[in-house]
């Protein structure tokens, strides 16, 4: 067993697309998918862009308001703790916060199932 602590790992500042008060910091890899933690400070946001592949974005701490879709705009949904985000391939989108997020960001070829969905045959 190893214990990460994620609130170590050295980040990387993100201002691409006007993005601000932005970090990443990657610790997981597949041949298919990338997994990092991102931080927003307090005003940040990771201004619109496309997603490479399905993005998952899990909220652990903070809030953020999110938005997707790919008629420019989006809805704005707000999200906090215990809550994730999805967004499919080439869909544009953003996050912003007021206080500060921190989240996990999983990308690439994943399924995500719903909440009591069964995605993998031997977890039932």
């Amino acid at each position: 067993m190893r214990v990460l602590d994620l609130t170590t790992l050295p980040g990387r500042r993100v201002d691409s697309h006007g993005s601000r008060g932005f970090s990443v910091a990657a610790f997981g890899l597949t041949a298919d998918a990338h997994l990092v933690t991102v931080t927003l400070a307090p005003g940040g946001v990771i201004a619109r862009h496309p997603a490479a592949g399905r993005q998952l974005l899990v909220v652990l701490a903070g809030e953020a308001v999110v938005s997707g879709g790919s008629d420019g705009e989006g809805r704005e949904v707000a999200v906090g703790p215990g809550q994730a985000v999805v967004w499919e391939p080439h869909e544009p989108h953003e996050t912003r916060t007021t206080d500060g997020l921190t989240a996990l960001v999983l990308e690439g070829e994943v399924e995500v199932g719903s909440p009591g969905h069964h995605v993998d045959p031997g977890d039932v």
